[in-house]
């Protein structure tokens, strides 16, 4: 369609350029000038107005002035289309759209501000003498160090020296320019309102001691030595344009919308000859024809695939196979590829779906057909309510309990809004903390739990979460541990990285099945039992949490050698933190 559309466009500015350059590059060159030159003028003296009033109200001998010199209707309205001026009213409405907008505050250039839009920083008379005997001060000292130099006024009525001999010259140091480049009583005050609207614009950078100077050039105060936040210095040159037009809003008139049409004395257009008519029939036949046919063959290239996918769409839709062949290698072959794995995807969401669903079955139905049978049993008089019977009702229900709070976890998880309140915390403190928790559990079962942390070793995360994947990982040890084995808990920082391990003796974890440890209500008992004890999801969980506090975890395991799993967390502090 790409190369269609290109050899269609280029037959067709072929002709139209070949036609136009015989018919009309004449008129063309004969108009261009007075053109340019009209619209300049027109553009600089409505804006230089607009940039020198508060109002429009009197603008309308200015226009009429400019449609006499231009031979052109000249038409304003504000921008709710309220008529200002019109050079020559007509019933018919004004000519056409809007040309241009009339804006001293957004013009096109490197300074969106008009310079003749001064506002509160146009000086008073007596300042502006001060500051001419200045100028003509430092324009003598030039002149004696062999610079030549002038004085040049600025629309806000403050001098600037213009050198002649490039600005870089070493001897235009010799003259103090001090006096000249401090602001005025004028300027302070308007400078002091500019410098607290920057400020506010700003504000959510940390950056407040930006200081404007009379050429709107800018500086940051000495109070401001923290370190820039990254990006703010950039921001600082918009927010002190937009602090320039928040100032000279009120100075200036409004926008206006401006209208352009021919007037009396505009130039006339020209006829085509019958040549030009002919040749121009005769390339527009041509043109026609030849997009036509290249359309047709290309539409019925491009219309077979899409029908397929169409197809494939509506089977996807009845939940049947939605694989579509890939006969080409444009965009429309990799749209077909794309469809194709999105389907593949579909598919295997789908079954995932179904495994959860499967999986959550069966993970609730154990306890709670458990508690339906005990109470039954109760009913029935063949079991006691006594405090066992209780205690295995309450056994069950935390059981069934633990269950759900980890659906609900790694349900937040999956929607983003799985949340860490990080702080600072000594990772020795919080793993011995956790072996101590552990201990009892693990001298049951005849295993040694043993922790090697440093000292005074410091990170940012959140320490109940944190206590959870420590503890997940514990107790996943401690369980496929043999007696007479060993655990232990790990601390080491390097690279920039804090790692904390969890290595246990047991029996370890098969090659092939070290890709799913990960998984949701994966284990490693064919059977699903929990003779073993946990739900399915530890792991998951903690992967999650670990991602949330931007880090990872890893496993690694020899079959009948041990199980080591491996968190990383970005390593803050490796001292304790001194408090401001």
């Amino acid at each position: 369609m790409l190369a269609v559309s290109v050899l269609v466009a280029a037959c067709s500015v072929a002709a139209t350029a070949w036609i136009a350059v015989q018919t009309t590059s004449g008129a063309i060159d004969k108009q261009q000038d007075r053109l340019l030159a009209d619209d300049t003028l027109l553009l600089d003296t409505l804006t230089g107005y607009a940039a020198t009033h508060k109002t429009w109200d009197g603008v309308r001998p200015v226009v009429r002035d400019l449609a006499r010199r231009t031979g052109r209707r000249i038409a304003l309205t504000t921008q709710t289309g309220a008529l200002v001026s019109d050079s020559a009213p007509r019933p018919d409405g004004l000519p056409g759209r809007a040309w241009a907008v009339i804006d001293p505050l957004s013009v096109n250039r490197a300074d969106p501000i008009d310079p003749r839009a001064t506002g509160p920083f146009r000086l008073t008379a007596a300042e502006v003498r001060t500051l001419n005997a200045y100028a003509l001060r430092q324009v003598r000292c030039l002149r004696e160090q062999g610079v030549e130099a002038t004085v040049v006024s600025t629309p806000s009525g403050r001098p600037r020296i213009r050198t002649f001999t490039g600005s870089d010259d070493r001897r235009a140091a010799a003259c103090d320019s001090t006096a000249l480049k401090e602001p005025v009583p004028t300027e302070r005050v308007a400078l002091h309102d500019l410098d607290v609207l920057v400020a506010g614009c700003l504000k959510s950078t940390g950056l407040d001691g930006v200081r404007v100077a009379p050429d709107f050039s800018w500086r940051l105060a000495p109070a401001q030595a923290l370190p820039l936040r990254e990006g703010a210095e950039r921001r600082i040159p918009a927010c002190v344009t937009e602090g320039r037009k928040a100032l000279l809003k009120s100075a200036v008139a409004p926008p206006a919308r401006l209208f352009v049409g021919s007037g009396e004395t505009a130039v006339q257009g020209f006829r085509l000859s019958g040549a030009g008519i002919v040749r121009v029939v005769g390339a527009a036949s041509l043109v026609l024809a030849l997009a036509v046919g290249v359309s047709v063959l290309a539409a019925t290239r491009l219309a077979r695939p899409l029908r397929a996918l169409t197809d494939a769409a509506q089977r996807m839709r009845d939940g049947g196979s939605a694989l579509v062949p890939v006969t080409t290698g444009d965009e429309i072959g990799q749209l077909t590829r794309t469809f194709n794995d999105m389907a593949v995807h579909r598919d295997r969401l789908e079954e995932q779906r179904r495994v959860m669903v499967s999986d959550v079955a069966h993970e609730l139905r154990t306890p709670l057909s458990n508690i339906r049978g005990w109470l039954e049993a109760a009913q029935d008089g063949h079991v006691p309510a006594d405090e066992d019977f209780l205690a295995s009702l309450h056994e069950e229900a935390v059981l069934l309990q633990h269950v759900i709070d980890d659906l609900q976890d790694l349900a937040a998880a999956d929607a983003g809004e799985l949340r860490v309140h990080p702080e600072q915390l000594e990772v020795g403190e919080l793993v011995s903390q956790a072996g101590a928790a552990y201990r009892a559990r693990a001298e049951s079962a005849g295993v040694r739990v043993a922790v090697e942390a440093p000292r005074e070793h410091w990170i940012e995360g959140d320490p109940v979460r944190l206590r959870q994947v420590v503890g997940n990982l514990l107790s996943n040890a401690i369980r496929h541990t043999p007696s007479g084995g060993s655990v232990t808990l790990r601390v080491t920082a390097d690279s920039g990285l804090t790692t904390i391990e969890v290595a246990d003796t047991g029996a370890g974890i098969a090659a092939e099945d070290l890709p799913r440890v990960f998984d949701r209500f994966w284990r490693a008992e064919k059977s699903r039992s929990r003779d073993t004890g946990g739900s399915g999801l530890g792991l998951a969980i903690v992967r999650k949490l670990m991602e949330a506090h931007g880090g990872a975890v890893s496993v690694a395991s020899t079959a009948g050698a041990g199980t080591t799993f491996t968190l990383r967390l970005p390593d803050i502090h490796r001292s304790r933190p001194t408090s401001s």
